[in-house]
């Protein structure tokens, strides 16, 4: 789908990206961010790893909350590969280019991890939110057919996305320069290297932000705030303390992510400076995708205990003390 580059102002075709990002750094400063970033890649690659692995293999979390979850493992990982080994490489190697295919592919893959991951956190939103305000008729409505439907309508979400935006920003002709100031392929770095009237663009890209990323928030909000009526009429404190402490940690992970991303994209131009809009990227495509398996197996008490049973099925023990 991706379509031919177009030719430049010397008349020879656009064939490579270079990504400018880190390329004023000191040597010493691109070996310590390589080790800080491969740690964290690692790290991340790991926790969702084994996030996947426990609640397909303990019965006790066969359950569409833990069904969820594994899904956000799969998008995270998934979007760690797409940003940080190109990453990685810039840094190590020092080769800052990417052929224009790669950029296009990379920028594909972005968006489609992007709001599928949208999607799929206002899909648990709504599971914590049958689950504490319809108890009696959880069973009912979250079944597996219905959590099935609801992650293939989230995975789904990001490739119209994806496949419009994509191949339109690069049908655009380029010219001129072909450095782009960041450290992956995001579509407004490349923009501004678009010599072309992009206003219909723009206006797709403004369109699209609102329905697929704003939306998913909304009901977010929405589902919490029916959560939270619901919670403050349970009687006893500890009542309450459970029904929070279910949807705690999803909660956080959906703060740090739209706080983050809506961080970079919505702030006004005068205030949003490149070099702070690479660092609020990098927590929402590097450092958050490794801090959620750490949030759910510190603050949930069942993927702890999985974790911990699975460990000692693994070394030969019969219990987890």
């Amino acid at each position: 789908i991706m379509p031919v580059p177009m030719a430049g102002e010397n008349g020879t075709k656009l064939s490579e990206f270079i990504l400018m990002s880190f390329s004023s750094l000191p040597a010493e400063i691109k070996s310590l961010l390589f080790m800080t970033f491969l740690i964290i890649y690692l790290i991340t690659l790991v926790g969702n790893s084994l996030i996947i692995l426990v609640t397909l293999a303990d019965s006790m979390l066969h359950s569409p909350m833990y069904f969820f979850l594994r899904n956000l493992s799969f998008l995270e990982i998934g979007f760690n590969l797409v940003i940080v080994p190109k990453m990685l490489g810039t840094l190590l190697a020092q080769d800052t280019t990417i052929s224009f295919l790669g950029c296009a592919i990379q920028m594909y893959f972005f968006f489609f991890f992007g709001v599928a991951e949208c999607f799929l956190l206002a899909t648990m939103a709504y599971d914590r939110y049958v689950a504490i305000c319809n108890p009696l008729h959880y069973p009912v409505i979250v079944n597996q057919r219905t959590c099935a439907k609801l992650a293939a309508a989230s995975w789904f979400a990001g490739f119209p996305v994806a496949t419009v935006q994509t191949t339109w920003l690069f049908s655009f002709p380029f010219c001129g320069t072909n450095k782009v100031n960041h450290f992956f392929c995001d579509s407004p770095p490349v923009l501004r290297l678009v010599c072309a009237n992009t206003a219909m663009f723009e206006i797709y890209a403004i369109i699209g932000t609102i329905l697929f990323v704003m939306i998913p928030c909304m009901l977010i909000l929405c589902s919490y705030t029916r959560i939270a009526a619901a919670i403050l009429k349970i009687p006893l404190a500890k009542g309450k303390r459970k029904a929070f402490s279910t949807c705690s940690s999803h909660l956080l992970v959906v703060f740090l992510f739209y706080v983050s991303s809506s961080l970079t994209y919505f702030r006004p131009k005068s205030n949003n400076s490149p070099e702070s809009k690479k660092l609020l990227s990098l927590s929402y495509t590097v450092v958050t995708p490794m801090l959620n398996p750490i949030i759910y197996s510190l603050r949930n008490n069942e993927v702890k205990n999985a974790l911990c049973r699975t460990f000692h099925k693994v070394i030969g023990l019969r219990n987890c003390i």
